[in-house]
């Protein structure tokens, strides 16, 4: 069961999202699930960082590969850990030019990980609220497995509730 200050934590991104100019609640859960994934990507890459540094032999698995992205960015500046510290419109220009593009080819051409992931929109407006987000996804504590599925339960109530009070919006609705 999520607790008081993890909802009251949830509750801050999706207000934060809904004042940013996000209000289809299907879009909020969509670009907090892709953050929330690239947060684990890193915290993947971070194991075997550590696993390698510990028993002194080479990664056996790289998330993020070494060198720089088709555009030039290193690989490193996509990484949830390097990325949270740049300035608001920096970190907007990595994650929707080099991450969203990372994350559609992730896995290799073909790969069920590619199908799934090859419509990955990045659709937050303004550097502003990514940075904003970022910040507050930054402070949910995700290492519990029970957290993951108690947060994931909660914001599906939040889309359920949305739809009963009205304010489950399409985008071919909002913009009529």
């Amino acid at each position: 069961m999520i607790n008081g200050e993890l909802k009251n934590k949830i509750d801050g991104i999706w207000n934060a999202f809904w004042s940013g100019g996000i209000s289809n609640p299907l879009e909020v859960i969509e670009q907090i699930t892709y953050l929330l994934f690239l947060r684990r990507l890193d915290d993947l890459h971070m194991l075997e960082e550590n696993k390698s540094a510990r028993f002194k032999h080479p990664m056996e698995r790289r998330v993020f590969p070494e060198g720089n992205d088709p555009k030039g960015r290193s690989y490193e500046d996509l990484r949830w850990s390097h990325f949270k510290h740049f300035a608001p419109a920096e970190m907007f220009t990595v994650v929707d030019e080099h991450v969203f593009p990372f994350l559609r080819t992730l896995g290799g051409d073909g790969s069920t990980y590619a199908q799934h992931m090859e419509g990955a929109r990045f659709t937050i407006p303004t550097p502003a609220l990514l940075s904003k987000v970022v910040d507050l996804l930054d402070n949910v504590p995700m290492e519990n497995r029970d957290t993951k599925g108690d947060l994931y339960e909660y914001m599906l109530g939040k889309i359920a509730s949305a739809g009963q009070n009205g304010q489950f919006r399409t985008r071919a609705t909002s913009s009529a």
